[in-house]
């Protein structure tokens, strides 16, 4: 087992927190610890590895060593908190600081909690989502019992967005416009241009105040709304192109992303046409509508994602903000499957896997599932409903358990990252934070056992 002092690796250790005795007692309450479990069913050296993370020998030193940057992500989901609270816990918890591999003393604690976001932002930048899946997975095989009977379901991670309605992204333009209009005039120290702003951000408050406007009042405001973020358009176009008023890269590309909601809305509007790739957010312009039928949510607003689920630990096959049929997806889960575990002997999923395509191929490969059958009944038929029936009930409540286990105990339930790669990023590492502890309590079985033998 590693002594304490092997697992500081910052280079801002500082040895006299703790005397070495009380540092192995408490390094030991670590590993007994559910935190402790994570840290020890992880392979660090393989996901650096696959990350391709290294100490930058140029310029200051990093406080957190490349493993010490991948703790952090695991510990974010774990201490289901913020990134300046889970900074604030840092400082004063010792199990935090064994998990990252950091000493900190209290007369120094860390304070920048942006540090967070920039590792987030570098890590999801070299995320590749199937190299460290397959590092994992060849880690975790050895403790998985039931490696070639797999489940198959999609479920979707909801981002932290208000509920998107044509009113409030068009008034979100023109209020964004506006600003910017305002911005560049004084810059290029010009007259600001007249417009009906102020008007319609009167009519706006009353709009808000009322509790269910009627559809004559929500369609003028509509119109009016979309004939005033059109010349909005055309002012600061025209500005932009007689002075050079040095507007940032960010506010162009929202510009961008305000011109196609601007068309799309008006095609909407006034042609009746239906909106294909639909913006929903200006800050987040990849978002789609994600239309799952449910009773209580029936659109959802985030990202897509097809697990399968190996024995109760579940990796990602297709992850995508734009909705799809999770029925074409079966063959590539079932090729992911082959890959990290070898040949598959069962599958578990809902009806709607349940193609004649997808059917014809399982029959191919001898794959057993828990489909409902179509035709004649066979040879065997009453073995093959008592597999289904446990097949389908396996599925239905540890695959669809997990979904809430992640969602709600793995701060999956709102996703409050604010890129496309940083979303994919906190998605990733929520999943595989819920494994790391099912295979950590595995491990630790398994040492109890042997030692009781």
């Amino acid at each position: 087992m590693a002594k304490v002092q092997n697992i500081f690796k910052s280079p801002l250790q500082r040895n006299f927190l703790y005397p070495s005795e009380s540092r192995e007692v408490y390094y030991q309450s670590f590993l007994r610890s559910n935190l402790g479990k994570i840290y020890q069913s992880i392979p660090w050296a393989e996901m650096v590895k696959a990350l391709d993370l290294s100490s930058s020998k140029v310029g200051r030193k990093s406080y957190f060593s490349p493993q010490g940057q991948l703790a952090l992500m695991f510990l974010k989901h774990y201490a289901r908190c913020s990134d300046a609270q889970l900074i604030e816990q840092l400082n004063g918890n010792i199990h935090y600081q064994f998990f990252c591999g950091v000493s900190i003393a209290p007369d120094a604690p860390l304070e920048n909690f942006m540090i967070l976001s920039k590792i987030r932002c570098k890590l999801a930048a070299r995320l590749d989502i199937d190299k460290v899946q397959q590092v994992l997975a060849t880690h975790w095989k050895p403790h998985l019992d039931q490696a070639h009977s797999i489940l198959i379901d999609a479920t979707c991670y909801e981002s932290s967005v208000r509920y998107p309605t044509d009113i409030k992204l068009l008034w979100e333009s023109v209020s964004c416009l506006y600003g910017l209009l305002v911005a560049g005039s004084k810059a290029c120290k010009k007259r600001l241009p007249r417009t009906t702003f102020t008007k319609w951000e009167a009519r706006m408050q009353d709009y808000q105040k009322q509790r269910k406007p009627r559809k004559k009042v929500r369609r003028q405001l509509n119109r009016g709304l979309l004939h005033l973020l059109g010349k909005l358009i055309d002012l600061t176009d025209q500005l932009e192109k007689n002075h050079d008023w040095g507007s940032l890269p960010r506010e162009l590309a929202r510009r961008d992303t305000i011109k196609q909601v601007f068309y799309q809305q008006w095609e909407k509007f006034f042609e009746g046409k239906k909106i294909n790739q639909r913006i929903i957010s200006l800050d987040k312009p990849y978002l789609r509508p994600i239309v799952r039928g449910k009773e209580k949510k029936p659109v959802e607003f985030g990202a897509k994602v097809n697990k399968i689920q190996v024995d109760g630990i579940s990796f990602i096959q297709k992850l995508s903000f734009e909705a799809f049929n999770e029925g074409t997806c079966l063959k590539d889960a079932v090729f992911m499957a082959q890959k990290y575990f070898g040949k598959v002997h069962s599958i578990g999923a809902d009806r709607i896997y349940a193609t004649n395509a997808n059917r014809k191929y399982l029959t191919k490969s001898g794959i057993q599932t828990n489909f409902k059958r179509k035709g004649k009944a066979g040879k065997f038929e009453d073995q093959r409903r008592v597999l289904a029936k446990i097949i389908g009930k396996e599925r239905a409540t540890r695959l669809e358990g997990s979904f809430g286990n992640e969602k709600q105990r793995y701060l999956l339930s709102k996703i409050k990252a604010r890129t496309k790669k940083t979303e994919i990023l906190w998605i990733f590492f929520g999943i595989h934070t819920a494994n790391a502890l099912e295979i950590g309590r595995r491990i630790q079985t398994k040492n109890l056992q042997k030692e009781a033998a």
